[in-house]
C-alpha cells in the first residue's frame, strides 16, 4: 500500500461527510420552507353521484367554525394544491382564521371524469355542490363563505355568485373578460415577447382566424386539422373544449358579485389577460368602495416575481427552498388584510 494513500482516502472521506452534513443542512432547510401554519385533511365531496378529491386546509389551532374560501382553478389539468402552489395561499388565509377548500379537476390524479368535457356554468356547479357540502361539514361557518379564483375562474367566479346568494366575498386573481379578446391579446403579447417577425405575425393571425371561423360555425376538429394543417398542440378534446366556451363573456355576470366586497388582482407583466381591459370592465359594473384593486407590477400572470418566473433554475430554486417568496412582494399579505377586512364587517352585523 502506497504511504501516500490514506491521507488521501482520508481527505476523500473528509469531504464526503462535508458533504452528508451539507445536504442534511440543506435537506432541513427545505422542509421547514415547506412546512405551514395549518392543517390540511384530504377530503371526498360527494356531487351527483361521482366524488371529488379534495384537501380542506384548516387554521392551525381550534376547532371553528371557519369562515371558508373556495378555490377555483385557471386552465388546465389542476389538481387540489396546484403542485403545491396554493399551500403559501392557504397559510396566509390560515393566519387570517379562514379555511381553504380545493379539489382535484376531474380526470386529474384519477378523479372520475373530464375537465376538457366542462363549460364554465359546468364548472361554477360543482363548485356550488362543493359549498353544500361543505356547509354540512361542522368546522365550516356555512354563512362566511368566499371564492378566490384564477385567469378561466374569471368566467366561473360570477356565475357562483349568481347560484348561490349565500356567497360573502370574492377574489379575482388575473381574470379576463371575453374570450376572445383575451385570445388576441395573448397571442399578440406572447409574439411580440418572442420576436417575431412581420411574416410570422401575419401567419399566427392567419391561423387565428380561420379557428374563429371553424368555431363560429361548430366545425369538427377534423375540419378545424384540415384548414389549418399542424394543429400546433390542438387536441380533439381542446377544441371540443374550446367549442364549449370560445363565446364566454363576463360582462354579463359580474353584476351577481355586486352585493359583495371584491379583490381584483392585477399583475404588471401579464401576457395572458389584458389587465387594463380587464380593471375598466370591473370598474363599470361593479360599485365602489367594494371593489378593491390591487396591482403588482413586478408580477406574472401568475402572480409570482417576473424576474424569478423569467429564470427556470431560480424559479425551480425559489419553489425548493423558499416558496413563500415565489409571489410578488405584498401578494399574501394583501389577500390576508383583505381577508380580515371582510371578517371583521361579517363581525358587526
Amino acid at each position: 500500500m502506497s504511504p501516500k494513500g490514506a491521507p488521501r482516502r482520508r481527505g476523500v472521506r473528509i469531504a464526503l461527510a462535508a458533504l452528508v452534513a451539507l445536504a442534511a443542512v440543506l435537506g432541513g432547510l427545505v422542509a421547514r420552507q415547506n412546512t405551514y401554519d395549518l392543517r390540511e385533511e384530504v377530503v371526498t365531496i360527494r356531487r351527483g353521484g361521482q366524488a371529488l378529491e379534495g384537501v380542506l386546509a384548516l387554521p392551525e389551532q381550534g376547532k371553528g367554525p371557519f369562515p371558508l374560501v373556495v378555490f377555483v382553478h385557471g386552465d388546465g389539468p389542476v389538481d387540489a394544491t396546484h403542485d403545491t402552489f396554493y399551500r403559501p395561499i392557504w397559510e396566509s388565509f390560515a393566519r387570517a382564521g379562514y379555511a381553504s377548500l380545493s379539489w382535484n379537476k376531474p380526470g386529474v390524479r384519477g378523479a372520475p371524469g373530464d375537465w376538457l368535457d366542462q363549460s364554465m356554468d359546468d364548472r361554477a356547479q360543482e363548485a356550488v355542490d362543493a359549498i353544500a357540502w361543505a356547509r354540512q361539514r361542522p368546522d365550516v361557518d356555512g354563512g362566511r363563505i368566499g371564492l378566490w379564483g384564477a385567469s378561466q375562474a374569471g368566467w366561473v367566479l360570477p356565475k357562483i355568485a349568481a347560484k348561490d346568494p349565500g356567497i360573502r366575498f370574492a377574489i379575482a386573481v388575473s381574470p379576463a373578460v371575453n374570450w376572445h379578446r383575451q385570445g388576441r391579446y395573448n397571442l399578440f403579447a406572447e409574439l411580440r415577447r418572442d420576436g417575431a417577425s412581420d411574416t410570422e405575425i401575419t401567419a399566427a393571425l392567419r391561423r387565428r382566424e380561420t379557428g374563429l371561423e371553424l368555431l363560429g360555425r361548430g366545425a369538427s376538429y377534423e375540419e378545424y386539422v384540415h384548414a389549418v394543417g399542424d394543429p400546433q398542440g390542438m387536441t380533439a378534446a381542446r377544441w371540443r373544449f374550446v367549442s364549449k366556451n370560445h363565446t364566454a363573456d363576463a360582462s354579463a355576470d359580474l353584476p351577481a358579485l355586486r352585493r359583495m366586497p371584491v379583490l381584483l388582482v392585477l399583475a404588471g407583466h401579464d401576457v395572458n389577460v389584458d389587465v387594463a381591459e380587464t380593471e375598466a370592465a370591473y370598474r363599470r359594473l361593479l360599485p365602489e368602495p367594494a371593489l378593491r384593486v390591487a396591482h403588482y407590477p413586478d408580477a406574472t400572470h401568475g402572480l409570482v416575481k417576473h424576474d424569478v418566473e423569467n429564470s427556470s433554475l431560480r424559479l425551480t430554486l425559489t419553489a425548493l427552498c423558499a416558496p413563500r417568496a415565489l409571489f410578488a412582494d405584498g401578494f399574501l399579505e394583501d389577500q390576508r388584510q383583505f381577508l380580515a377586512s371582510v371578517g371583521a364587517r361579517g363581525a358587526k352585523r
